[in-house]
């Protein structure tokens, strides 16, 4: 069974891999025609960012269609084939009520919300250089929290959190806050990492890896096997979008990416680990809140820019060894992630 489980894994994550490799010159040569450019905000508003970003105005944005498209097309294929054909895919379907529901809708909602924001922003429409600001997207980004709150909490009737080495711990009405929380911040996070060529998509990729482990460990076999197909698809996508980056992710992958890790975190009850699997979201969503309180109080800034990493590029750091290095700085906070798990799960047996 386990062999079985592992196999289907494997071959769904190389077909999502292959299908994103074979989606990816077509997407490309849509954003390039339609001239789907990226535009750099203006000096006034963010003269450091400018400075250092300047030379990518013009590269197309929009990339995360990639990803999902590819994860999401997959899935729709594979769940009308096995219901046409009696079954007979089965081994690749990975459609399943009380598994994936709730990460698919979740993911085709955000990123066709995070495309809307493109679109306005390649057409300049919304204030400094267009798109929704971010209390808009902030606002966005509880809606859909809202949404699955109630699922989880009122048609799923889940009240617990598991706390490492001490197993679940009712909190009742504090879950559907918390659960807010989790979705609103995983998707913020995400947007403010998503500003170095690679660096959100290497991140996520380990990100995902982790909650396919975690996933699988608890039995919970076609989470692990969607898990794994945004693994396959994130790999075609990052082979272009290493640096220098043949285009961007754009909002509809991060919102996509960022809202769809905190869905899976959720469904696996590893909210909690959740900052040892997406460290780096972490740490630039608190330099962006920190820098912003520092402003409001004190008036000084405490990074030269943010999110932090604009501000190793300001200090001198190369694009490509910010990225390097915060891709390392996941990879080790994500095996410690693991380890805790496991030993948690060891202890509380």
């Amino acid at each position: 069974m386990l062999t079985f489980q592992v196999i289907r894994v494997l071959i769904l994550t190389g077909i999502s891999f292959i299908v994103g490799l074979f989606l990816t010159p077509i997407v490309s040569k849509i954003l390039y025609k339609y001239r789907a450019g990226k535009q750099i905000r203006g000096k006034e508003d963010a003269p450091i960012f400018n400075s250092l970003h300047q030379k990518k105005e013009g590269t197309p944005t929009m990339g995360g269609i990639i990803i999902w498209a590819t994860v999401l097309g997959l899935a729709a294929l594979f769940f009308i084939l096995n219901l046409f054909l009696d079954g007979n895919f089965s081994m690749l379907n990975i459609v399943d009520r009380a598994q994936t529901y709730l990460p698919i809708a979740a993911m085709l909602i955000a990123a066709l919300l995070g495309l809307v924001d493109d679109v306005l922003g390649i057409k300049g429409v919304g204030p400094k250089g267009g798109g929704l600001p971010m209390k808009y997207k902030i606002l966005i980004y509880l809606l859909i929290a809202l949404v699955g709150a109630y699922w989880f909490s009122v048609k799923l009737e889940w009240s617990t959190l598991y706390v490492p080495f001490f197993g679940n711990i009712e909190i009742d009405g504090w879950y559907i806050p918390l659960f807010i929380f989790v979705i609103v911040a995983a998707a913020f996070s995400a947007n403010e990492t998503d500003g170095l060529d690679g660096l959100l998509g290497g991140v996520s990729l380990f990100s995902f890896g982790s909650l396919a482990v975690v996933s699988f460990a608890l039995g919970r076999f076609d989470l692990a096997a969607f898990a794994t197909m945004v693994i396959g698809a994130l790999l075609a996508f990052l082979w272009f979008n290493i640096h220098p980056a043949r285009f961007f992710m754009g909002d509809t992958g991060s919102m996509a990416l960022g809202i769809t890790m905190g869905v899976i975190a959720m469904l696996t009850n590893t909210i909690l680990f959740l900052p040892f699997f997406a460290p780096i979201l972490v740490l630039e969503s608190l330099s962006v809140i920190v820098q912003m309180i520092s402003k409001k109080i004190f008036k000084r800034k405490i990074f030269i820019s943010t999110p932090i990493h604009h501000h190793f590029e300001a200090i001198g750091w190369p694009e490509s060894k910010v990225t390097m290095r915060f891709w390392i700085i996941t990879v080790v906070s994500n095996g410690l992630g693991l380890v805790l798990f496991f030993l948690s799960r060891m202890i509380i047996r």
